[in-house]
């Protein structure tokens, strides 16, 4: 798994791409990033599978915000990224990932 960003000089956004590697979900058909980018909302669009199984999915998100997120594996597992920047209990006291967009 991994998080990596990009911070664009040319507006305030910040490019992060999201991998989730086929041996950290190995029985992973589909996989929705879920988040507050996208309101939690489980009819977004699915990550793009790559033909090494890997999913992956690049975001343009705006600067000075923390963004909680999860993956969601095959509509009923969910999983972290541990390169997450930190992480906070939510409300079903699970913790959910975070990616900070700050400078």
């Amino acid at each position: 798994m991994s998080l990596k960003k990009q911070f664009l000089k040319s507006k305030p956004v910040c490019k992060v791409s999201f991998r989730l590697d086929a041996v950290d979900a190995p029985e992973a058909k589909t996989v929705q990033l879920l988040g507050d980018f996208n309101n939690w909302d489980k009819s977004s669009e699915p990550m793009t599978a790559l033909k090494t199984k890997d999913f992956t999915a690049t975001l343009e998100l705006e600067t000075g915000k923390d963004y909680q997120f999860r993956y969601l594996i095959n509509g009923s597992v969910w999983k972290n990224e541990p390169q997450a920047d930190y992480f906070v209990t939510n409300s079903f006291g699970e913790e959910n990932s975070v990616v900070s967009t700050f400078l």
